[in-house]
């Protein structure tokens, strides 16, 4: 849909034209989503009067929806497609809500009207119900064909009103996103939101409180295009030589030095990551670079949040909190691509809160935190609303996923005859490993799933610790519910016995809740004959060279140590 509009609007020649084209990173075009909001400005004559369009294109997916949260405080209006042969996804709706809070004007458009599969009707009813507009509101397009493009524009340009801001007050710019350059340092992208901003301005970033010089300013087309002014309501770019990632803070306000605005633009909310992992380097002298390159991920990525922590199994690394399962794995992508950087991760989990019996809250973001059990009160956990939409054959099994995951069914509701929407309250840990995958495999796709975070509930929760030879493996060990545990120790037992390699000693893998162990596996000694050279003779003799192998082997594994090779951390997440 948006190369369809660029290319109506002559933003693109078509030399330059490729298919989904503001999707330029490569993980993108791999996987067919949009991982980045890629903003663009084109311009448009309309009636012999030309109108200048900023537009961003955001993600669809629930783990990037910071990104959308933060090109909505940038805009005025947003234009919700929907697919006419799928209809209304969850995701949809939260995105939705989102621009509903920010008072956006929203432009309903049924996209892929070209599909045989198409249900126009049916799905207009959808979208009627969901935003209370008018059936004749609804624009029919293709971004394939580019059929209803025309309409869009001149709805654009008739409903969404242009930004409200005062060209002769002091400057005020929100910054919504940043890139890192190597050669230009460090690169904002900002909504100017009253007065303007000038190549060899001297501006400062109100939060960081710093002073930089414009070397460049100018507005984003396909590529960066310099100008010598940058006015209200344009989205542009600053270049200033910014070196430090830590400087730039998406959500800031830049104003002038010389005519500054005392007040910062209210931006959006802080990220709340749902998921927490280690992330090591593989080789542990690699740590610094680790940390560099964490930094100017975060430059392009704000949602993501790391301090520095360590393991006794591998060495200096950080805790990561990621929004979403997809999301973790596209950092880890990214840091191996764009960083070269190879890493270990850990196994995800949510944060928790802990009450000691002294009356202590400890937020617990890593099972090593849990206090002893002796001077533990109670555990709560994050509890999530679960919205859940699918076909109505696949209520059944998709229920019973939900309910082994220890959910409680809210709501279910039908949107049309075959369609259901289901609402759950359910633990945000148990949705963190492979809810999803799942839900797509027992729906054959056609489940869209999509929460939010409802708050902490006291639950059973107990730490399983992994021992080898009676030592703490801190790298396994997890916070699980006292009712899975058992199971759940057992099958991480079986799983380690199979990967890890035999020693010339006996080997315990054992699962243990605080001083009791649950469940064990041993690791046979690989062993000599050494009563090869005994043929015949007294029972005796052969006792004592066995009785000195014994001997030997028990001094071994006083001294000797496990090795865990890298399968056995990722094997763990995937038990199933």
């Amino acid at each position: 849909m948006a190369d369809r509009l660029l290319e109506y609007t002559n933003t693109i020649t078509q030399r330059e034209a490729q298919a989904q084209l503001l999707d330029n990173m490569d993980l993108e075009r791999e996987r067919g989503i949009t991982i980045k909001s890629h903003a663009i400005q084109m311009n448009f004559i309309e009636d012999g009067q030309e109108y200048v369009l900023n537009l961003i294109d955001t993600p669809g997916h629930v783990d990037f929806s910071y990104e959308v949260s933060r090109s909505i405080a940038a805009c005025e209006g947003a234009l919700l497609i929907v697919d006419a042969s799928q209809g209304i996804q969850a995701q949809t709706i939260s995105n939705l809500y989102l621009a509903l809070e920010h008072d956006l004007e929203i432009i309903p458009i049924l996209n892929k009207m070209d599909l045989p599969g198409a249900m126009p009707e049916e799905v207009k009813d959808q979208i009627v119900d969901l935003i209370g507009c008018k059936r004749e509101e609804i624009i029919p397009a293709s971004g394939k064909t580019g059929q209803g493009i025309p309409d869009i524009l001149k709805a654009i340009i008739e409903r969404i009103p242009a930004p409200v801001g005062d060209p002769e007050a002091p400057l005020q710019a929100l910054i919504f996103d940043s890139v890192f350059n190597s050669f230009r340092g460090i690169i904002a992208y900002y909504k100017v939101v009253n007065g303007e901003i000038k190549k060899g301005d001297k501006v400062k970033f109100i939060n960081t409180n710093k002073e930089y010089l414009a070397d460049e300013v100018g507005v984003l087309k396909l590529n960066m295009f310099p100008k010598q002014v940058v006015k209200t309501g344009d989205v542009g770019y600053i270049i200033s030589g910014i070196k430090e990632a830590r400087e730039v803070k998406v959500g800031d306000t830049i104003t002038n030095v010389a005519r500054p605005s005392l007040e910062s633009i209210q931006g959006f909310e802080e990220v709340k990551p749902m998921v927490f992992a280690g992330i090591y380097p593989v080789d542990t002298d690699e740590f610094e670079e680790l940390r560099e390159a964490m930094h100017k991920l975060q430059l392009n990525d704000a949602s993501i949040v790391f301090e520095p922590e360590s393991s006794a199994a591998l060495g200096f690394g950080f805790r990561c909190g990621f929004l979403g399962m997809l999301h973790m794995e596209i950092i880890q992508e990214r840091l191996e691509r764009e960083f070269d950087m190879t890493v270990i991760t850990t196994v995800p989990n949510v944060s928790y809160i802990a009450k000691s019996t002294r009356d202590e809250e400890i937020a617990v973001h890593n099972p090593s935190d849990l206090p002893d059990p002796s001077k533990l009160e109670y555990v709560q956990e994050p509890f999530i609303k679960a919205n859940i939409i699918t076909k109505a054959e696949f209520v059944g099994p998709v229920m019973s996923l939900c309910i082994q995951k220890r959910g409680v069914i809210v709501n279910q509701s039908y949107l049309t005859a075959d369609r259901v929407e289901l609402v759950f309250e359910m633990p945000m840990g148990e949705i963190v490993f492979d809810f999803y995958d799942k839900l797509k495999t027992i729906s054959k796709g056609y489940a869209s799933f999509d929460y939010h975070q409802i708050g902490y509930r006291q639950s059973d929760l107990v730490r399983l610790d992994i021992l080898l030879n009676g030592e703490h493996v801190d790298a396994l060990s997890s916070l699980i519910h006292r009712s899975n545990s058992y199971d759940f120790g057992k099958r991480i037992c079986e799983k380690l016995r199979e990967l890890i390699p035999r020693q010339q000693f006996e080997i315990a893998i054992q699962a243990s809740i605080g001083a009791k162990v649950i469940a064990r596996e041993n690791v046979k000694a690989m062993r000599k004959d050494v009563t090869a050279k005994c043929y015949g003779g007294d029972i005796s003799r052969k006792r004592k060279l066995l009785e000195k192998q014994k001997k030997g082997k028990k001094r071994m594994r006083q001294v000797g140590n496990v090795e865990i090779p890298q399968t056995a951390f990722m094997a763990v997440l995937k038990l199933d």
